[in-house]
């Protein structure tokens, strides 16, 4: 891994299937708190969420399983921000055991006003957080299901 982690867990016992590896539920639950872990860097913590009752909202996910990982593992999860707009973001965040890289995965999130219902533009200063933020796209981002 290039640079620090954005993320750092450790495998619980429950997230382990009867293969003895993570359960593929549990990928996505720990790609979540990546999610999470961004949005409280950016500004858009639990305070911004009910000072302001908006949010992120994945509306759009692309998961890559690319190795086992077995329990007791210690996952670190890096974050791109690659894409940003008035209203979305697009984000990859790399699953990472060791050197070896698990899985990826690529999300489009909208920043949504719970009370309305519908997507609203980021304030300001979240905007231009994220707009530092964005890098280039991983080669594998935007590929479909071939």
């Amino acid at each position: 891994m290039s640079r620090e982690p954005d993320l750092r867990t450790q495998v619980r016992p429950e997230w382990i299937d009867y293969n003895g590896h993570l359960s593929e539920a549990y990928y996505v639950l720990v790609f979540g708190f990546a999610t999470d872990a961004l949005m409280g860097r950016i500004g858009m913590d639990a305070a911004y969420l009910e000072n302001t009752g908006c949010s992120l909202y994945i509306v759009e996910a692309h998961v890559r399983y690319l190795r086992e990982v077995p329990a007791d593992s210690e996952l670190l999860i890096t974050t791109r921000v690659i894409d940003t707009g008035a209203k979305k973001l697009r984000m990859c965040h790399e699953m990472v055991v060791g050197e070896t890289l698990v899985a990826t995965t690529e999300l489009m999130a909208l920043h949504v006003d719970g009370e309305q219902g519908r997507a609203t533009p980021f304030p300001q200063e979240i905007a231009d957080e994220l707009a530092s933020r964005v890098e280039p796209a991983p080669e594998y981002a935007g590929r479909s299901i071939g």
